[in-house]
C-alpha cells in the first residue's frame, strides 16, 4: 500500500466475511483505509469490494490462531502506515458436550484464536496508541460473554475473558487519548453456527440478527467513544438486561436448552 495518504488507517481481523467485513465496509465508508486480515481464501474477493468502495486495502491473509500470526499480521500493519483505529473481531465458535463431544485441538485452537491472538494483538496496538496518545479500539465480545454457556462451554468462556480484558483495558486508558469499546453481539446471520457445528441446535436454527446492522452498532459506538453496545435486535438487548439480575444457573439451563444438540 502506498504511505502518502491522508486518511485515517483501521485494521480490522476476521474481515473476509461476516461481522468483520461489515465493519470493514463501515470504515471505508467513514472514511478510512484499512489492513484487513483473515486466514480463509475468501479475504482476496473481501479486499477487491472495499477497494471498488473507495478505500486502500492491504490484505493479509494469516492464521491468528498460530503463534506467529499476530507478528506477522502486525509486522505489515507498521509496513502500512500509523493505525488510528483497531477492530479486533477474529473469532470462531465451538458447539457440544465438552465432555463427550468436542475434540481439544479444537478447543485449544479456539483459545487461540479468541482469546491469546486478541491479548496479543492488543499489547501492540494498544502500546502504540497510547505512545502517540490517540486511538480507538473495538473488541467484537458477545452476549455470550454474560452466560454461562452450556454446550457452548469453551467459547462462552473465551468471550467472557474477550469482555473482561475489553472493560478493563478501558478503564486502564481513561486518561490516554484511547478509547476501547465493546460490541456484543446475539446471534448474527454468518457462517459462525455451521463451523461451530451447531446446525441443529435450537439457536442455530432461529432468526438472526444482519451482520451488516451489527458492524453499524459496532462502528458507531466506536467512534462515539462508548463503552459498549449490545446488538442489534430487542431480543438480544433484553438478554443484555436480563443477564444482570438473573442468576448464573438460570442462564446456563436457558443456554443448555437453546444450544443442546438437537435441539432445533
Amino acid at each position: 500500500m502506498e504511505t502518502d495518504r491522508t486518511r485515517p488507517l483501521a485494521l480490522v481481523t476476521g474481515a473476509s466475511s461476516g461481522i468483520g467485513f461489515e465493519l470493514a465496509r463501515q470504515f471505508a465508508a467513514g472514511g478510512f483505509d484499512l489492513v484487513i486480515a483473515a486466514e480463509d481464501d475468501e479475504l482476496t474477493a473481501a479486499a477487491e469490494q472495499l477497494r471498488r468502495e473507495g478505500a486502500r486495502v492491504e490484505a493479509v491473509q494469516v492464521d491468528l490462531a498460530a503463534a506467529s500470526g499476530p507478528d506477522e499480521l502486525y509486522q505489515r500493519v507498521l509496513d502500512t502506515g500509523q493505525l488510528d483505529a483497531a477492530a479486533l473481531n477474529a473469532g470462531i465458535g465451538a458447539g457440544g458436550a465438552f465432555a463427550t463431544d468436542t475434540e481439544l485441538d479444537k478447543e485449544l485452537a479456539l483459545v487461540d484464536l479468541n482469546v491469546r491472538s486478541t491479548v496479543h494483538l492488543a499489547k501492540y496496538v494498544v502500546a502504540d496508541m497510547v505512545g502517540r496518545g490517540s486511538g480507538r479500539v473495538l473488541f467484537t465480545s458477545s452476549i455470550a460473554s454474560t452466560i454461562p454457556g452450556a454446550f457452548q462451554a469453551v467459547y462462552n468462556a473465551s468471550k467472557s475473558f474477550v469482555q473482561s480484558f475489553a472493560l478493563a483495558l478501558r478503564n486502564e486508558l481513561n486518561d490516554t487519548g484511547v478509547t476501547v469499546t465493546s460490541l456484543m453481539p446475539g446471534p448474527v446471520e454468518t457462517e459462525f453456527f455451521e463451523r461451530a457445528g451447531m446446525q441443529d441446535t435450537k439457536i442455530g436454527a432461529s432468526e438472526k440478527d444482519d451482520p451488516a446492522e451489527v458492524a453499524r452498532d459496532g462502528f458507531d459506538a466506536l467512534m462515539a467513544g462508548d463503552e459498549r453496545v449490545v446488538s442489534h435486535s430487542w431480543s438480544t438487548k433484553a438478554q443484555g438486561i436480563g443477564s444482570r439480575v438473573l442468576p448464573d444457573s438460570v442462564k446456563a439451563e436457558s443456554h443448555r436448552r437453546q444450544a443442546k444438540p438437537g435441539s432445533a
